[in-house]
C-alpha cells in the first residue's frame, strides 16, 4: 500500500514538472496574463477540492493535490486571454461535478480536464476557440483584441498550415499554448513514458491510430504532410499525453489500453475530416469513457477469475496434503500394531 501511494505521488510530480514547463512557454508567448490565469485556476481548484471533500466527510491530503495538475491541464487548453472567471468556473465543475460527485480520485470515471473543456465548449465556444497571436501580451485587466482562429482551424478547413516546421516545433503558432508547443510535448511524452507516469499502451494506441488513418485517408495534399499536420494540430499530441494516457482513466493492462487509445484517436480523426470540428480528440475522449470502463471491468473479471482459480488450487493442494498426512499416520499406526 505504501509503495502504491509513493508511486502515485511520483507520477503526480512527473506530470507537474512537464506541465509547469509548458506553462513557462505560455508565459513566454503571452506574458503575465497567462500566469495569472493559471494561478487563479489552481487556487480555485484547491479550494473546491477542500470544500467538496469536507462536505463528503473526508480529509484533504497530499494525494488530493492532483486537482492542481488537472487545473493546469485545463489552463493549457485555453486561450491565454480567456475570461478568468469562466475558467475558474470550469475548474469548479471539473473538481465537483466531473470528479468528486462520482467518488473522487479513488473512483475516477471522467478526465476532469476533458469534462471541463467540454463544459466550456458547449457554453462559451466562440471565446474558447479564439486566440491572441504569439508574442502579443495582454494586461491582466485588459480586454483582448485582434483575436484570430487557431492554426488547427485553418488546417481543418484548408488541409494546409502557413507556418514553417521550425515555428510549429517551437509553438510559434496561434492556439492553446500548452497544446501547440510540439517540441516540449514530444520531450514530455518521452520522459513520462520512460518514467511510466502515463499509460504507454493508451499513448501508443492513440498515436498509432492517428498516423494510420492520416496515411490511409490523408487530410492534406500528401500522406507525409497529412501525418505531420494531423499530429501537431487539434491538440492530438497534448490529449494523447495528458488525457487519453492518464493512468487514472486508461485501462491498466497495456493491451487493453492500446485499443482504448486507438479507438479514441480513430474516431476523433473521422470527426475532424468529416466535420472539421476543432480539438475533437478531447470531446471524443469524454464520450469514450464507457470503453475505458468496459476494459477495466474486463480486467477485474479476469483478475477475479484467476484469483478464484488460484484459491481453488491452493485449497485442493491443502486437502491433498491433509489426506496424505492422514494416510501416512494410519499406515504408521498399522505398522506399530
Amino acid at each position: 500500500m505504501q509503495n502504491k501511494i509513493k508511486s502515485e505521488r511520483l507520477i503526480w510530480v512527473d506530470i507537474m514538472v512537464t506541465l509547469l514547463t509548458l506553462g513557462l512557454m505560455d508565459y513566454f508567448y503571452y506574458g503575465v496574463r497567462a500566469v495569472v490565469l493559471g494561478s487563479v485556476c489552481v487556487a480555485v481548484s484547491v479550494v473546491a477540492e477542500m470544500i467538496s471533500l469536507r462536505l463528503m466527510n473526508r480529509r484533504f491530503t497530499a494525494d488530493d493535490l492532483t486537482c492542481v495538475s488537472d487545473a493546469l491541464i485545463i489552463v493549457l487548453m485555453l486561450p491565454a486571454v480567456f475570461d478568468i472567471k469562466i475558467a475558474a468556473l470550469a475548474c469548479v465543475f471539473a473538481v465537483i461535478v466531473a470528479k468528486n460527485i462520482f467518488g473522487g480520485r479513488l473512483n475516477m470515471i471522467f478526465s476532469p480536464a476533458a469534462a471541463a473543456y467540454v463544459f466550456l465548449y458547449t457554453s462559451w465556444k466562440n471565446q474558447l476557440l479564439m486566440f491572441p497571436e504569439p508574442h502579443v501580451h495582454t494586461g491582466v485587466f485588459e480586454k483582448a483584441s485582434n483575436l484570430v482562429s487557431s492554426s488547427s482551424h485553418s488546417f481543418n478547413i484548408t488541409g494546409k498550415m502557413s507556418e514553417s516546421d521550425f515555428e510549429i516545433l517551437l509553438g510559434n503558432v496561434s492556439g492553446p499554448a500548452g497544446a501547440v508547443s510540439i517540441l516540449l510535448l514530444a520531450v514530455a511524452a518521452i520522459v513520462l513514458l520512460f518514467r511510466r507516469s502515463i499509460s504507454s499502451g493508451a499513448f501508443i494506441g492513440s498515436i498509432s491510430a492517428t498516423v494510420f488513418l492520416a496515411f490511409i485517408v490523408p487530410a492534406s495534399g500528401t500522406r507525409m504532410s497529412s501525418i505531420k499536420y494531423t499530429l501537431v494540430t487539434n491538440m492530438v499530441l497534448f490529449a494523447s499525453v495528458y488525457i487519453i494516457a492518464d493512468k487514472r482513466i486508461a485501462p491498466k493492462r497495456d493491451y487493453y489500453a492500446f485499443f482504448y487509445g486507438f479507438f479514441v484517436a480513430a474516431f476523433s480523426y473521422i470527426v475532424v475530416i468529416t466535420t472539421a470540428k476543432e480539438n475533437a480528440v478531447v470531446l471524443v475522449s469524454l464520450l469514450f469513457t464507457p470503453v475505458a470502463l468496459g476494459f477495466k471491468n474486463l480486467e477485474k473479471h479476469i483478475e477475479n477469475t484467476k484469483l478464484a482459480e488460484q484459491e481453488e488450487a491452493e485449497k485442493a493442494a491443502a486437502e491433498a496434503a491433509v489426506t496424505s498426512l492422514t494416510e501416512n499416520g494410519e499406515e504408521a499406526i498399522a505398522d506399530e500394531q
